[in-house]
């Protein structure tokens, strides 16, 4: 009776706090100015609606199985479920990240081919930029308003984009601020084929890489509706995970299948050149 009223008191308790974390999570909230929030709040806030949902599954599955591992092994899927079975996102948006490059290289060829300079050509091509890479531009011209220097103002939009593909372009026009030189038209020209060329062949990979993808959803689907359904629906053939060394086996069992899905998605994930238009000065002393 007493272990009774203590899993009710429990299982309140996580109702509770579940609430209370949607409540908190869905309710807007004006950032501090002043006080800087941790790594861990950083990280926390980043979950968002997930971590109640996170909650709730772990909750559901403590009360059909009564195995604390198989909860938490539970709300760690929820809670790392964009890493797993994500990425598709983030490749999207760094192609359209390049193709918005490439349409602003030869934009700004076609722009500096009419004796303009840097300074006006700029700026004069960065409100009809791809979206994908118009914000950075727009900073780009108002650093230039601000009488910074070009090399400078193009290394801090080299920062912005954080694209090795963006660093080849990005470095024929500081050597050519530095420099002065002519033939710029001929190399924005022969960059822009590059990076046409890169496009096509991102998008062929990624194309590739959606299978394996696709794979790894069906794979980890799968295999929590096998779990969960052994644990619920036959009792008998999973009831040694019951105890304290059943848990302990069930908790080494997890992790290699923890392991499996990692290694799944690190092939499903599009690697990526590291650049090399390094800034000298770190992200926080340029803020």
């Amino acid at each position: 009776m007493s272990q009774t009223v203590t899993l009710m008191v429990l299982l309140g308790a996580l109702v509770g706090a579940g609430i209370l974390l949607l409540v908190w999570s869905l309710t807007p909230h004006e950032p501090s100015r002043v006080a800087t929030q941790s790594a861990l709040l950083r990280r926390v806030r980043s979950f968002g609606a997930r971590l109640p949902i996170a909650f709730g599954v772990a909750l559901v599955l403590l009360v059909l199985t009564r195995w604390p591992v198989l909860a938490a092994a539970g709300a760690a899927l929820v809670l790392l479920a964009p890493f797993l079975m994500g990425g598709a996102g983030s490749e999207k948006a760094a192609i359209a990240r390049l193709d918005g490059l490439a349409a602003w290289t030869e934009s700004l060829r076609d722009t500096i081919a009419g004796a303009v300079g840097l300074e006006q050509a700029i700026p004069a091509t960065a409100y009809a930029a791809s979206p994908a890479i118009s914000p950075q531009l727009i900073d780009l011209s108002d650093r230039l308003r601000m009488r910074t220097p070009l090399p400078t103002a193009l290394q801090r939009f080299a920062d912005d984009l954080d694209d090795s593909s963006a660093d080849m372009v990005i470095a024929a026009l500081i050597l050519n601020s530095r420099l002065r030189g002519p033939g710029l038209r001929e190399v924005l020209t022969s960059l822009a084929e590059s990076a046409r060329a890169e496009l096509e062949m991102r998008r062929r990979v990624v194309a590739g890489r959606a299978s394996t993808r696709r794979s790894v959803q069906i794979v980890v689907g799968i295999t929590v509706l096998f779990v969960v359904g052994l644990a619920v629906f036959n009792r008998e053939y999973v009831a040694p995970y019951a105890s304290p060394v059943g848990q302990l086996v069930l908790l080494i069992v997890l992790a290699f299948f923890a392991l499996g899905f990692l290694w799944m998605r690190r092939l499903a994930v599009f690697e990526i050149p590291d650049r090399f238009l390094l800034s000298a000065t770190p992200p926080g002393d340029r803020r």
